[in-house]
């Protein structure tokens, strides 16, 4: 063994001693020096010394002053911080009840004297290895010092306690050279297996602290992941999860526990031909527990226990709703970055021819010979190259908007300009419009721009309200929000993904190009334009525009 063991031995007996440990170390004590009492005392009866009751009073005075010792030391466990003197205290104390129970039963004719090595034993559950190696030496010099004694009859003798006067000087040293060994190579072999000991603890605690850290960053990993993970058996019932995975399934583990996998993934098969299948980057569905769908992309691995057995499956998903908004919104972009550069290229093309025939037609107007009929014919053809004119306008502001000028203004202003533009248009004639605005509420944006936008979606709704209904035109400044709502049939689901799209509308004489535009407008405030369900029982769109910090401190100097 090492010196460092050697001297750090001490430290770590400390360590081993508690109070629990004590107290069965005094009552096992109490246990074997109960059972030595006993037998020295079926001892003394059977012996046939005349002065053997004098012995016995003598041993019923150390069962007592034992029974007393121990109750106290029981006592001290609690009250007591180190332990380790009190372990001391009792393995001294034992080697004196050893020698005296040696000295009580007949000294070198002492059947008890392998008591001894019990107390050495002791020590080495409880002390350290130099103080084993102690043990075993006192209880040497003690042994040996009571035979000598004894041998050359300088013992004292206690009323009625006889010892043998036949002892040779050969059997004497025999007794002590045999006694004297035992007790050396117990305590030396003892003090071995200390150190062993402490060097096998301190390898466990160490392995047991490097299990405690690998299990809590792995429960750590496990529950900050933000992808669900899920394990499986084979009959696919989960078996465990983690936090990321009862959020998706929408419930908590003990509801989750033991379900089979398949009721969340409806389309994905996980055993074919009664074989696990290992999937690496796969997409579906996910339906949790409120029947709720939404895409998800999914890995699965297959998990073996130490035998190389297959033992389960591991099922890793993401959800993948924002990724596929992410992913429509750019190909939204894309659609709309073609349609762009057509319409600019077009609306060139058509404006100067177009503003030519609708020149020409309005010089024959003129004619005073024309009659009624072709004076109509004319007008039409103006009518629809002034209509053609405007859509061609409306292709270019959305193929080529102009960056927003941001400013600050009052949002209930902003508002009752809209409100009053809506009072003039017959299309809400039908229409109760309600407005809710304080009138501290300030905006950031370009307002015309932002008038643009919520003018369409206002037509928008009253067009969707032909036998009239209630529009109800909000302002909410926290965070900055615009919200028109109306009464009316709402957009239906599979159109949802459609509505931005130019050239797509459902009316008869519709261009395609308002929810556009507006969409665009949203977009270069850098701000979302989101489709909501109303609670009034129709659409509501719902203009979130953020408030840009620099912006907001320029244009505050400037004021």
């Amino acid at each position: 063994m090492s010196l460092h063991l050697f001297d750090s031995s001490t430290c770590m007996d400390s360590q081993r001693l508690t109070p629990r440990l004590m107290r069965w170390f005094f009552g096992l004590r109490m246990l074997v020096i109960s059972l030595f009492l006993c037998g020295s005392i079926l001892f003394q009866i059977r012996g046939d010394s005349g002065a053997q009751w004098i012995v016995l009073r003598y041993l019923y005075l150390l069962v007592a002053v034992s029974y007393l010792q121990a109750m106290v030391s029981l006592v001290l466990v609690k009250y007591v911080g180190p332990l380790r003197w009190l372990a001391q205290s009792q393995v001294v104390w034992d080697l004196v009840f050893a020698t005296f129970l040696i000295y009580l039963t007949g000294g070198i004719a002492s059947i008890f004297s392998s008591f001894y090595i019990l107390v050495i034993l002791t020590s080495v559950l409880l002390l350290s290895r130099r103080d084993v190696i102690l043990v075993a030496s006192a209880a040497a010099i003690l042994y040996g010092s009571l035979i000598n004694f004894q041998y050359y009859r300088q013992l004292p003798q206690l009323l009625g306690v006889v010892f043998p006067t036949d002892v040779g000087g050969a059997e004497t040293l025999y007794t002590l050279f045999i006694n004297i060994v035992a007790f050396l190579v117990v305590g030396i072999l003892g003090g071995i297996l200390v150190g062993r000991l402490l060097h096998s603890e301190d390898v466990r605690q160490q392995i047991t602290i490097d299990y405690e850290e690998l299990e809590r960053l792995n429960r750590a990993i496990l529950e900050n992941l933000t992808s669900g993970l899920v394990i499986v058996d084979r009959q696919l019932r989960i078996r465990s999860l983690n936090a990321a995975a009862q959020e998706m399934l929408g419930g908590c583990f003990n509801e989750l526990y033991n379900a089979t996998i398949s009721r969340f993934f409806p389309d994905q098969m996980f055993v074919q031909e009664g074989q696990f299948q290992v999937v690496s980057r796969g997409e579906g569905w996910l339906v949790d527990r409120h029947d709720c769908r939404r895409p998800i992309g999914y890995n699965t691995s297959i998990l073996t226990d130490p035998d190389r057995q297959v033992d389960g499956l591991l099922v890793t998903f993401q959800d993948l709703t924002d990724l596929k908004e992410m992913e429509e919104r750019l190909k939204r972009s894309d659609r709309l970055a073609a349609v762009g550069q057509l319409a600019a290229g077009l609306a060139h093309e058509i404006r100067n021819p177009l503003a030519s025939i609708s020149g020409s037609v309005q010089l024959l107007k003129e004619n005073i010979a024309l009659g009624e009929e072709d004076r109509s014919l004319m007008n039409i053809v103006v009518k629809e190259a002034d209509r053609l004119n405007g859509l061609l306008r409306e292709f270019l502001l959305f193929a080529r908007p102009s960056p927003p000028e941001k400013q600050w203004f009052r949002a209930e202003e902003f508002v009752s300009e809209l409100a009053n533009l809506c009072s003039a248009d017959k299309r809400f004639n039908n229409i109760d419009i309600q407005r809710h605005c304080s009138p501290d509420d300030e905006l950031l944006g370009d307002r015309g721009q932002l008038r643009q936008a919520l003018w369409n979606l206002l037509i928008n709704a009253a067009e969707a309200m032909p036998d009239g209904g209630r529009l109800i035109f909000d302002f909410l400044p926290n965070p900055p929000r615009l919200v028109v709502s109306d009464t009316g049939p709402g957009i239906p689901e599979y159109l949802r993904q459609k509505i931005y799209d130019p050239f797509f509308t459902t009316k008869d004489h519709g261009t395609g190009l308002g929810l556009a535009t507006v969409h665009n407008i949203v977009e270069a405030h850098g701000g979302t334009l989101e489709l909501q369900g109303s609670q009034q029982g129709g659409a509501s769109f719902v203009v979130c525009l953020p408030v840009d910090e620099a912006d907001v401190h320029a244009d505050r100097a400037s004021c």
